[in-house]
Order: structure tokens, then sequence, then C-alpha cells
């Protein structure tokens, strides 16, 4: 198994990268999608996507299953999941405000990266993993923005520190990290 890890900010090309890399093996490609189409906005974005992938791909689209689907990753052998950021997202939504500052809501999160992390482990496929960078920008205003930084900013500790290969784009310029 190979982990590719691709951070960078909104729209900084890194959805891009990680389709290039994965055309660039030979084989069958998965591409694992949590976006939710919430409004207009977001079912456009969500087809932009779908419109650069290639049609011989096959979507796995469960907005809130991180783990639960894992075992259809062994019929591919390369696993895009665009994006953990989208998953992380939606996990935080379903969390009642009053639970936002409580130690338990974070830890079931990160419990599931670290599951999912110790099954992909034994997958022999290349594992291609996309995230948002949330490093770069300044502390959210609200209760749930700050939930949702901290989380992801461990999310993305947890899955950089686990990867064979890491890469951060910036702008659309792609820097090697690991």
């Amino acid at each position: 198994m190979t982990l590719t890890y691709i951070t960078g900010g909104i729209r900084s090309g890194k959805s891009e990268f990680a389709e290039q890399l994965a055309a660039l093996n030979e084989g069958t490609v998965l591409y694992v999608a949590f976006g939710i189409e919430t409004d207009e906005e977001m079912k456009n974005r969500i087809n932009n996507h779908k419109e650069r992938r290639p049609n011989n791909w096959a979507v796995l689209e469960k907005p809130n299953d991180l783990v639960e689907y894992q075992t259809v990753y062994q019929e591919y052998d390369v696993i895009l999941v665009d994006c953990i950021s989208s998953w992380v997202a939606n996990k935080c939504m379903g969390i009642p405000e009053r639970e936002l500052k409580e130690a338990k809501s974070k830890v079931y999160i990160f419990n599931e990266v670290e599951e999912w992390l110790k099954r992909i482990r034994s997958v022999k496929q290349h594992v291609i993993v996309v995230l948002n960078e949330v490093g770069l920008g300044g502390v959210a205003l609200s209760s749930l923005g700050r939930f949702f930084q901290d989380v992801l900013g461990k999310v993305n500790q947890l899955i950089a520190h686990e990867s064979d290969e890491a890469y951060a784009v910036l702008s659309g310029l792609t820097m090697r990290l690991k």
C-alpha cells in the first residue's frame, strides 16, 4: 500500500493534482466523494469535479461513512479520496452545538480516522487522500468553525504522519513535503 497525502487551500488545485496522480496509475480507479449538494453553489462544485473525472472511474458517494464501505477498495487499483475535509465537515454538522466543547466529540472523529488508517495499511492499493489545509487561515468566529478547524488540523496531522508521500498545493503549484 502506498498512501499519498495532498493538502492545500480551497481552490488551490489539490484535487486536480490528485486526479492527475490517479490517472498516471494503470488500472482501475475508485473515486470516494463526500460532498453533499446543500445548495446551488455546492451542486456546481460537485458537478465540476464530476466533469473532470474520466468516465471509466467508479464513484462511491457515502458522505458520512469513512470506514464502513472500505471493503469496496479491494476491487480497485487506485483509491482517490476527495476530500476528507468534506467528510469532517459532515461529521461536525451532525454534532449538537452544546457538545462542541466536549472532548468526546473530537475523539469520536479522530478514532474513526485512526480506524480508517489502520485498515488501509492492510490494502495493496495506492490510496490518494485530499484534505484542506486549515492552518494558514484565521481563527473562525463561530464555535462550530473553531471546532471544525481543530478537528481538521488534527486529522491532517494523523494522515500526513502515516503517509508514504505528501504534497502541498498552493496557487496551482505543487511542493513535495515527504
